[in-house]
């Protein structure tokens, strides 16, 4: 009895055929069902008199809102200054964290050294950072990017240094039996094994970015979605306390899913339960 497998081609021709193609358009929608159900069943529920909807308002309120927002051009204006806030604290952190992650994931002496007192800072909650950063920055744009910086920082060395630590010996043995440099054997080994991993990390280190973002623009801002969330709660606006925590939502999954896009072609290589099963 003998088994017959498909040839190059034909799997080729089975990945692009139209149901191929419909799957791989329809799974990204199936995430939308979850939020789009949530939503319906309150709108239904104010509508039929099941709540009054002055504390969490109905989806149809929370838009009129947004609408508003953006047809005055508040919207725009404080969704772009906490985009680069969260742009320059990411850049900043990123760096910072990649950096120091590989020098103590590839030097036993600075990790031993560094490693300790990099643990002990990252026990500290983020709140604690906020009366000193402004005692030295002062209460402007330099304290809230350091905030964020702070928060992007520490999951991104920790990442690149587990990463490191994490890498399979016999690959690095080969890479020495092969004679590689230094800068050698970190591109060529060390380098695809720790990108997976960098890349949650850089995910990880985005989601609380956006998380700081808000404790940030809590110092004193005029302008950004977490002052929306206070001006909100100072001035009684439920809807609009809803319609800035739904963009902080929007804005989150989309730059978490253009770091996702940005590293697809890098790790295309890898043979992974994730994408046997199409990807998330």
């Amino acid at each position: 009895m003998t088994l017959d497998t498909p040839a190059p081609s034909d799997l080729a021709d089975t990945a692009g055929s139209p149901p191929a193609r419909f799957g791989r358009l329809v799974r990204p929608a199936l995430g939308l069902l979850l939020p789009i159900g949530l939503a319906l069943v309150w709108e239904f529920a104010v509508r039929f008199g099941y709540s009054n909807g002055r504390l969490v308002p109905p989806p149809s309120r929370i838009w009129q809102t947004l609408v508003e927002l953006a047809a005055s051009g508040e919207l725009a204006r404080h969704m772009l200054a906490t985009l680069s806030r969260v742009g320059v604290g990411f850049g900043l952190g990123v760096l910072a964290g990649t950096v120091l992650g590989a020098i103590c994931g590839y030097w036993p002496l600075a990790r031993r050294l560094l490693d300790p007192t990099m643990q002990a800072l990252r026990a500290i909650p983020s709140i604690a950072w906020v009366p000193l950063f402004i005692l030295w920055l002062g209460i402007f744009e330099t304290s809230k990017v350091a905030l964020i910086a702070v928060g992007v920082f520490f999951p991104i060395y920790l990442g690149v240094t587990g990463a490191i630590l994490d890498v399979d010996r016999k690959i690095v043995e080969v890479g020495r039996i092969f004679r590689l440099s230094g800068f050698a054997m970190i591109r060529r080994i060390l380098l695809p094994a720790v990108l997976p991993s960098y890349v949650i990390a850089l995910r990880s280190g985005l989601g609380l970015g956006w998380m700081f973002v808000v404790a940030a623009e809590f110092m004193g801002a005029s302008e950004g979605l977490g002052y929306l969330l206070t001006d909100g709660q100072q001035l009684g606006k439920p809807a609009q306390i809803l319609a800035a925590i739904i963009v902080f939502a929007i804005l989150g999954k989309i730059t978490d899913w253009l770091i996702q896009l940005i590293a697809l072609p890098f790790l295309r290589w890898q043979d992974s339960f994730s994408t046997q099963a199409g990807g998330a």
